[in-house]
């Protein structure tokens, strides 16, 4: 299959996606693994002109633990495409960051898979799309990506070879512990620690080709992959709801300081809070 001419290439439960959407992670089928668009031979190339938009990629080793700190892993200062060269000979991590604005093809792709997944939740509720991104992640059998969380709704899709997923329910991460990152405002990972993690909020998804996982906003997670290598793909977006919620948190953050007890986004006079921190 040579693009995204089909418009259902996600298959989701619909009774599981709608109690769970953006509350607990939930597995599905799809057929982006039969896209050309993600062969290796395609994804060569396509990271070889990414080589001048950095920070449009993110090139690591493997982390030697699920608990080591994320950017502390060693990225042996290797460009994308040799990365990816090198898979066999070490245990690289290459990530390529919104494909959209480097292959028109895979923003056709993103806006067909945006739009099947909206219809399925019956809508964005009146909310408004603040970023909506797709990336690849193209990596060495047997690396760990270590323990973190995203502000960011999330679709991954495995695409070629195994890896063996562990993400919580968002429940399992403190308030405190999401304050302290939104207080910073920034659309990035967030390092937590995994030890004491409450284990009965994780969910261990076996992927392999055609099986994906829906990752709910601030849900942490830790991954492996398989014996060889291995080709992902998602989709991620933010809403001015999510990023209001951010908002809240920051406040509650310095309200928390102060010694008060502020309740959570969606139990307050959240838009107050939001307001001052704009």
């Amino acid at each position: 299959m040579t693009g995204p001419a089909h418009s259902s290439l996600l298959h989701f439960d619909a009774e599981v996606f709608r109690s769970s959407f953006d509350r607990k992670p939930f597995g599905y089928t799809h057929d982006l693994h039969r896209l050309d668009l993600f062969s290796f031979d395609n994804l060569l190339k396509l990271a070889e002109r990414y080589v001048p938009t950095q920070p449009d990629w993110f090139v690591a080793g493997s982390a030697p633990t699920p608990g080591t700190e994320f950017y502390s892993v060693d990225h042996g200062y290797l460009k994308p495409h040799e990365a990816m060269m090198r898979l066999e000979q070490g245990a690289h991590r290459v990530l390529l960051k919104r494909l959209e604005n480097h292959d028109s093809a895979f923003r056709d792709l993103m806006d067909l898979l945006f739009k099947q997944i909206i219809e399925l939740n019956g809508g964005l509720h009146g909310q408004k799309v603040v970023r909506r991104e797709s990336a690849v992640f193209i990596s060495s059998g047997a690396a760990i990506t270590p323990f973190h969380f995203d502000p960011e709704i999330n679709f991954f899709a495995q695409i070629e070879g195994e890896k063996r997923y562990h993400v919580y329910a968002p429940v399992a991460v403190s308030e405190p512990e999401l304050e302290r990152f939104f207080v910073r405002g920034m659309v990035d990972i967030a390092q937590i620690d995994l030890d004491g993690r409450d284990r009965s909020h994780e969910h261990v998804f076996p992927l392999v080709a055609g099986l994906g996982l829906h990752q709910p906003q601030n849900a942490p997670h830790w991954v492996e992959t398989g014996a060889s290598r291995s080709i992902s793909y998602s989709i991620v977006w933010e809403t001015d709801k999510t990023r209001a919620d951010g908002r809240v948190r920051a406040c509650n953050h310095y309200l928390r300081q102060a010694g008060l007890q502020p309740r959570p986004p969606g139990r307050g006079i959240d838009a107050a809070k939001a307001a001052a921190m704009s």
